[in-house]
């Protein structure tokens, strides 16, 4: 027999309906938006249908009664649901003008509907037949066990095979799927990149590291650096060629091996006779963002050897959720191998040594070091773009942060550490120059996701809110946390300088942390527009 829907059950799904079309970080398109909000429907029908058992332990209700409750909820609800819809494609618009997107079309509505009623059926047929199924083990059970104790080991037995599927067939499927799709794209070779002709290029000749076993990533990065010619014309003086080291995963078996190698390029390129050397820990395909390297070859007009490892080829959310060792491995192995040989330098021939970590690449760096103080005085400037939500270091500068300062902009007294959303900020700034700058978007969920936004309204949204954090967005238990995890997967597609993209506050980012001598913001503003940003 069809088993009927909960009153309660219904109550509370159509009620968390409305509130899945509050605003979060990010702009939603319809069919998302419904998936979210069919999503969140579920879940607030699974909460009434709990509620509603109770309710029935110690209380009966008549058919008619149950049926004139249906209609009142049914009276209630149906314009509740209109209006917020209504509200919902309103929200939307303002959300994405804010962040400079094209506003939604009206009949997206239509689409966000049906995604969500489609939605909400897919998860109750599951959960029914999973009830079912519990219901089919109990009957078994209770040929030799009590009433209870059959449907409590036949609840153990669908959780336990239910949780193996999921994890065994889906989870574990959808991950070698990933892993070998990432080893097929790493093995490649984007389009119009050449093997270098220059020694000052791992790959290139007399290159220790093979150019085959640098993987995609890697020789984009060596093979995408500025031409003397190029910078020579932005500096208005001759220019050097700059230097580019990689290790890729095929470059040698281990980690420790991997950083010594790049050590040895640095020593055979003259890599610390440079006037800069800088480290980029890099996110998990091993990528580094071409425009954070050109930044520094422009501005120290290529006296500059930059040097990154792999450790990974898949994209930084598989790489976190897997195995978020190997990314502070190889930033622990990386900088302390550089440190050790730039240490033995002379005092005054040392060059300037600096820091770039971007998403998990930030997290593997602060993992390295421990502590503010001693990220600080690690190296001689540190630029952190989009560090994530699980950063040591990153949470106890915001914990710890002055009073009355926001938490998407904080001021951390006694160490020289920036905080920023825009380039404006960073090049209007007073005071002295900072050693650490950690470079966020007020809108970046990959900063601003934790579990306790399960329970409790996050500080991001207390007080004065970032300049991409719309005033109509409050927080609800549950729908608040899923929401912003929604966005956490979608975050790298916001517009540049929102969400976790970042590209636009590269050039100021190091304009303040590692300016070259007698450089200005009229030098900033004209780099920015050579790179686009």
């Amino acid at each position: 027999m069809r088993a009927p829907l909960s009153l309660t059950g219904a109550g509370l799904a159509a009620v968390f309906f409305c509130l899945a079309f509050t605003p979060s970080l990010l702009p939603r398109n319809g069919v998302l938006q419904g998936v979210v909000a069919g999503i969140t429907a579920a879940m607030g029908y699974a909460l009434g249908t709990a509620i509603g058992a109770l309710i029935r332990l110690r209380f009966r209700f008549s058919p008619r009664a149950v049926r004139i409750w249906w209609r009142v909820l049914a009276v209630l609800l149906l314009p509740m649901i209109a209006t917020c819809l209504v509200l919902g494609v309103r929200w939307q618009r303002e959300l994405r003008l804010r962040l400079g997107m094209a506003p939604a079309q009206e009949y997206d509505i239509v689409r966000t509907v049906g995604a969500g009623l489609l939605t909400f059926g897919l998860i109750l047929l599951i959960a029914r037949a999973l009830r079912l199924a519990t219901h089919g083990c109990a009957q078994v059970f209770r040929l030799v066990v009590p009433e209870r104790a059959a449907y409590c080991a036949g609840t153990v037995v669908v959780a336990v095979l239910s949780y193996s599927a999921f994890d065994g067939l889906l989870v574990a499927h959808l991950f070698a799927v990933a892993d070998r799709s990432a080893a097929v794209i790493n093995n490649g070779t984007g389009n119009g990149v050449r093997i270098p002709s220059s020694p000052l290029r791992s790959g290139g000749p007399d290159s220790l590291v093979p150019w085959d076993t640098l993987g995609r990533q890697g020789r984009n990065f060596v093979a995408s650096a500025p031409s003397p010619d190029e910078l020579a014309t932005f500096a208005g003086h001759p220019a050097m060629e700059p230097i580019r080291l990689y290790a890729g995963l095929a470059s040698a078996g281990t980690m420790r091996e991997r950083a010594d190698l790049v050590v040895r390029e640095m020593d055979r390129t003259g890599a610390f006779q440079r006037q800069v050397v800088a480290l980029f820990t890099p996110t998990g395909t091993g990528w580094v963002d071409n425009r954070v390297t050109q930044s520094l070859e422009y501005m120290y007009a290529g006296n500059t050897a930059l040097v990154s490892m792999q450790y990974s080829y898949l994209p930084s959310s598989i790489a976190f959720v897997g195995d978020r060792s190997a990314v502070v491995d190889a930033a622990s192995a990386l900088i302390t191998a550089v440190r050790q040989r730039w240490s033995a330098l002379p005092a005054g021939h040392r060059p300037k040594l600096l820091l770039f970590g971007e998403s998990l690449g930030t997290y593997g760096i602060e993992s390295t070091f421990g502590s503010a103080a001693d990220l600080v005085n690690g190296a001689d400037g540190v630029l952190m773009e989009g560090p994530t939500f699980a950063n040591p270091i990153h949470q106890r500068l915001t914990r710890q942060r002055a009073p009355g300062t926001p938490v998407w902009d904080p001021v951390y007294p006694g160490l020289p550490v920036e905080f920023a959303d825009t380039g404006e900020e960073l090049r209007n700034r007073p005071g002295p120059q900072p050693k650490v700058v950690y470079l966020q978007n007020s809108s970046d969920p990959v900063v601003w996701w934790n579990w306790s936004l399960l329970w409790k309204r996050p500080p991001w949204l207390h007080g004065e809110r970032g300049p991409d954090v719309t005033p109509a967005m409050h927080w609800f238990p549950w729908v608040t946390f899923w929401q912003t995890t929604c966005d956490l997967v979608f975050a790298n597609q916001a517009p540049t300088g929102h969400g976790h993209v970042y590209k636009s506050t590269t050039v100021d980012g190091w304009a303040t942390v590692a300016p070259p001598p007698g450089w200005t913001v009229a030098d900033t503003m004209r780099l920015r527009e050579r790179l686009g940003n």
